[in-house]
């Protein structure tokens, strides 16, 4: 005698699809970023050290990672001569990182190559979906999933979108 197991309701496993969607939308990134010879966390700093005077921990937590792998990404982009460290007027302790003549023009390259591969990401989808699926991302994101909720386990830190 076989018996069917009882009909759920299941909802589909948007943790599953946002994690696979996210890598891969990274993956490429990172392979378009090659082209210019930099990470996208590289692209990040320097994007947002060229948008104002900030410290080191300011670009860290505005490219969303800690202070050894700012270190190393700040070290790799002086050693390219994309960007260069110098103290803070306002504080001696801290530094700066400005971004060099180079590093401005990788700034705009870089921009082009997340502009296209945001576009390529887009143009697989038919055109009414494009806008209902960046709004209703976007609704989530400032919303209900703006912040992280704090439990007893720790779950590994997601980046965090950036405005570019």
């Amino acid at each position: 005698m076989t018996t069917t197991p009882p009909a759920h309701h299941h909802v589909r496993d948007l943790s599953g699809l946002l994690d696979h969607a996210s890598h891969v939308l990274a993956t490429r990134m990172a392979a378009a970023f090659a082209e210019l010879g930099i990470t996208p966390r590289a692209y990040s700093v320097l994007f947002h050290a060229q948008q104002a005077e900030r410290t080191q921990i300011q670009l860290a937590e505005l490219a969303d990672v800690d202070k050894t792998t700012m270190v190393v990404t700040v070290d790799e982009l002086e050693k390219a001569g994309l960007a260069e460290r110098h103290p803070s007027t306002a504080d001696r302790r801290a530094r700066i990182v400005t971004v060099t003549e180079a590093g401005a023009r990788a700034v705009e390259r870089g921009s082009a190559i997340a502009d296209r591969v945001h576009r390529e990401l887009l143009d697989a989808l038919p055109g009414p979906e494009r806008e209902v699926f960046v709004s209703a991302l976007s609704r989530l994101v400032e919303g209900h999933l703006a912040e992280p909720v704090e439990g007893e386990r720790s779950v590994r830190r997601a980046r965090r979108p950036r405005a570019h």
